[in-house]
């Protein structure tokens, strides 16, 4: 396996030394580029097809390189290519595969055309592995492992093989990884958001579903462990052209489909990786697309330790791409363009630690040994100083840091969920709807907001946060059944009220028809001490109605199976925009993304389904931005307000603080694959850590002296008994 890093030119081993004194990391370790970050969940899943959760995708983002991302600078946000030579061209078909205009009637069809950039090559891996045109590894016996030059048993991970070698990216390498993702048995939760879009793409999943199935029941085999070939069938409108190009054809006019093409869904999968994998001795391994990923981009994962690091390195096959030279509106923040033109990365290493607890990391950060934090509840007040008008700026001891801070509304909510299919919370009689709208009421979030978020956040009124087509501020905004409009603002309604709607829900007081008090059952991951407060609030809240609130408290992983498997209650989860649309938001709530009606893999985790809903989302979803789908939007926010899937929570406010020395920052709640464009001051990263870590030597020299102090009376008394001894002795012994 080969390391690729690139040390600080002459930094001085004092400053190695002193930095070191208590450091995490090894001494030439602090002195390179290298990143040092925090994970506060293991990723489950880094199989591309499957992966749709952001602590995952800082992670993938950095190995898999769609067709397009998101320019790094740029505001509004403008896609770009990243693969590709130029930005997909669009042409517009009838039934018959004819040009026409894209206002015609006798449009049917949209497709794009996408061409590759040559030379982009793979990190070298054993699936690519050949000796006169045989692949040396597609095939793993007991025989085969003889002829290791090392024991099998020793070989942890692929990049412990004898031969690794690359290959260049082809355009049949997108069409597998679109072929992997119509597989049902992959589990790709947006396979169903894709199916009315792709042309052919549901008579394929359902084709090779069944044909794969057939096999794996034949086999006796699971999916993990039998290799499926998708080499040699089509999906009738993906085409490859040849070596760069491919087209794909979609149904009608979807804007948003170029949006889709920056996510991992779309990265390139070489056929030969998912053969690799299948193989029944690494998956005994666990060596699979899920843990060992195969990549295009700047790193490669070189070490996959879940329960205490993730490690990246610099991918030496890496392409040609460099930092952007435009794009800036503010002079003030030209200090970004400093690198403009320099090829891209420039940090040759990335090292995640496991941090469950925020005390620690934050510490660390503090010590200059995490280049950059949030900011929790707990340590805000060290960090952070809020203005009457609620403009927030460093407290003079992180200025004195030469720290830095991002402040900026997310696109994003976080919400708690009812499983729209539960026989209590669920339903859409009268009677249900407001028992969840009295529930939505007795969630106080600005009382949330205020305690566990130091004011970093809003009430959201529905599912689409700020910033995004569709939401509405003000009065027009305002959620109806949990809000009322008062003295030019909006106030939560009233405990009474949400009593009355419990009343009226056949539960007076919190109790149900046979006098028992009402009790709901609550899922989360939240395990940590941190939580403890947080868990303690929602029961209080649900109890100022007479509602006995159970927590069920899991890790992350089992905690999105239950979800997955519809076996919650209610639930709180999150969901970070992919791309600037209300789409992205509303297909939370699409009937057709319920996780019972996709077998799991659905996005729709409340398993909302109300058919009127799901008309309008139908229509607004391929209409192009203006007042008519303003209009649609708006009755559909309207629909789910008074059914209340969700108590509809938190659009938060992020708060990112970064050492002085962490360069190129800049503020893209879009783009996940962002670390190549950061760049590291090494020598005053060394320079602040040997200031901010200099061993307090003053306690032992202390300690010692006081020691001293206490034993020279016992010295001296032993020095007194000693001569008492040896002089009678001396006056006997004369001649």
């Amino acid at each position: 396996m080969q390391t690729v890093s690139a040390a600080v030119e002459n930094p001085s081993q004092t400053m190695q030394s002193a930095a070191s004194w208590n450091s995490p990391y090894p001494e030439d370790v602090i002195a390179e580029q290298t990143l040092f970050s925090a994970f506060g969940s293991p990723p489950k899943h880094l199989d591309p097809v499957v992966s749709y959760n952001s602590n995952e995708w800082a992670i993938l983002s950095q190995i898999y390189e769609p067709p397009l991302q998101y320019h790094y600078l740029k505001r509004p946000y403008q896609l770009e290519p990243l693969t590709l030579k130029a930005m997909p061209t669009v042409s517009y078909l009838d039934k018959n595969l004819q040009s026409v205009k894209v206002n015609s009637k006798k449009m049917v069809y949209s497709e794009y055309l996408f061409e590759l950039e040559p030379d982009v090559f793979y990190k070298s891996h054993p699936a690519f592995a050949k000796k006169a045109d045989q692949y040396l590894y597609h095939d793993l016996t007991d025989t085969r492992l003889e002829q290791f030059s090392k024991p099998w048993q020793s070989i942890k991970s692929v990049y412990d093989f004898d031969q690794l070698q690359s290959r260049e990216l082809i355009a049949a390498d997108y069409v597998y990884a679109i072929k992997r993702m119509a597989l049902r048995q992959n589990h790709s939760p947006v396979l169903d958001s894709m199916l009315p879009y792709i042309v052919g793409l549901q008579e394929f999943s359902e084709t090779q579903t069944k044909l794969y199935q057939q096999q794996l029941k034949a086999s006796g085999k699971n999916s993990k462990s039998l290799y499926y070939d998708l080499t040699n069938v089509q999906i009738s409108g993906v085409k490859v052209i040849d070596k760069y190009r491919f087209s794909i054809r979609v149904n009608g006019v979807y804007p948003q489909f170029l949006y889709w093409l920056t996510m991992n869904f779309f990265a390139p999968i070489p056929w030969e990786a998912d053969k690799f994998y299948k193989q029944q001795l690494l998956v005994e391994k666990n060596l699979t697309l899920d843990t060992s990923p195969v990549g295009t981009g700047p790193y490669y994962l070189a070490e996959n330790n879940p329960n205490q690091r993730m490690r990246l390195l610099k991918n030496p096959q890496f392409h040609q791409e460099f930092y952007p030279s435009d794009g800036l509106a503010d002079d003030a923040d030209q200090a970004l363009l400093d690198d403009a033109g320099k090829k891209l990365p420039f940090i040759n290493e990335v090292i995640y630690s496991l941090e469950k607890e925020n005390v620690p990391l934050w510490n660390k950060f503090l010590q200059g040994y995490y280049d950059a934090s949030g900011v929790s509840s707990d340590s805000f007040d060290q960090a952070v100083k809020v203005s009457a008008g609620g403009n927030m700026r460093l407290t003079e001891v992180m200025q004195q840091k030469g720290i830095q801070f991002l402040s900026q509304v997310q696109p994003t909510i976080y919400y708690f969920g009812f499983n729209m299919a539960d026989p209590v919370v669920g339903g859409y009689s009268v009677k249900q709807q407001k028992l969840r709208q009295a529930i939505s009421i007795a969630l106080n979030f600005e009382e949330y907001i205020s305690i566990f978020m130091n004011g970093r956040g809003v009430a959201a009124q529905g599912p689409i946060p700020p910033g995004i087509t569709g939401y509405r501020d003000g009065k027009e905004g305002v959620n109806p059944y949990v809000y009322e409009w008062k003295e030019n603002r909006q106030q939560r309604r009233s405990i009474e009220q949400a009593k009355q709607l419990l009343k009226d829900a056949g539960y007076e007081n919190g109790l149900n028809a046979d006098g028992e008090a009402l009790t709901l059952y609550y899922d989360t991951a939240a395990t940590g001490p941190d939580s403890q407060a947080q868990l303690s609030w929602y029961r209080k809240q649900l109890a100022k109605l007479g509602i006995n609130l159970v927590i069920r408290a899991t890790d992350y992983n089992r905690f999105q199976d239950k979800v997955r498997g519809a076996k919650v209650q209610l639930f709180s989860w999150g969901w970070n925009a992919d791309y600037p649309d209300p789409e992205n938001f509303l297909f939370l709530l699409y009937g057709a993304n319920a996780t019972i009606n996709t077998n799991g893999s659905g996005i729709n985790s409340a398993n909302y389904d109300n058919p009127e809903f799901n008309k309008l989302f139908k229509r607004m979803k391929n209409m192009a931005n203006g007042a008519e789908r303003e209009e649609v939007i708006k009755k559909m926010i309207a629909i789910v307000q008074k059914d209340a899937p969700w108590a509809w929570g938190i659009n938060p406010k992020s708060l990112t603080l970064y050492h002085g020395w962490l360069k190129n920052v800049w503020p893209n709640a879009l783009a996940n694959n962002t670390i190549k464009y950061r760049r590291i001051d090494t020598e005053q990263r060394l320079l602040a850590q040997q200031q901010w870590n200099k061993p307090v030597v003053w306690p032992l020299w202390l300690l010692l002296a006081l020691l001293l102090i206490s034993i020279w009376p016992l010295f001296r008394a032993y020095q007194k008994r000693q001569a008492e001894v040896i002089k009678p002795q001396t006056d006997q012994g004369g001649y």
